[in-house]
């Protein structure tokens, strides 16, 4: 995955708490659906959960998020609509030309808000921002992170 070489990379440490970036080349339609595919599914129609394990791989429009495990919730009384995903274990969230990673996520479906933790490394192009965590707004295609934020930024060439 990215974690070795982006981890290696990030020597710029600074007190900054938290920093907002843009995330997503172009903004995600959370409208769309969500297709889920994993080695195995467990369904537990009595809390209205469905767990997907092994290479899980999870698409909605251009956006891509793959861990080793993602437990789906579903509405209240509505089995047909996904409430949240989440994911564990490598996890990697791709928008547009922007890529993260963290321990685990959080995708509020109706909302369109994705939260990773644990040791987040968000790449656009050759800038790489690294924390704790990050809140990504897919409909706006903005994220914050925060805790111990460092970054590289490569200037401009043109």
């Amino acid at each position: 995955m990215l974690r070795p070489l982006m981890i290696a990379l990030v020597f710029a440490s600074g007190p900054a708490v938290a920093q907002s970036v843009v995330f997503g080349g172009i903004k995600a339609d959370t409208s769309l659906p969500v297709e889920v595919a994993a080695d195995h599914l467990t369904v537990d129609q009595g809390d209205g959960t469905a767990l997907f394990t092994g290479n899980v791989v999870i698409g909605q429009g251009e956006m891509r998020l793959s861990a080793e495990r993602v437990t789906v919730e579903y509405a209240q009384g509505d089995r047909t609509r996904i409430r949240s995903l989440h994911a564990k274990g490598n996890v990697t969230l791709v928008s547009g030309p922007d890529a993260a990673e963290g321990r685990e996520a959080v995708y509020d479906v109706e909302s369109g808000h994705v939260t990773l933790t644990g040791d987040v490394v968000l790449v656009q192009g050759e800038n790489v921002l690294t924390g704790d965590r990050m809140t990504a707004d897919l409909a706006e295609g903005t994220a914050q992170v925060d805790g111990r934020v460092r970054s590289i930024l490569q200037p401009d060439n043109n």
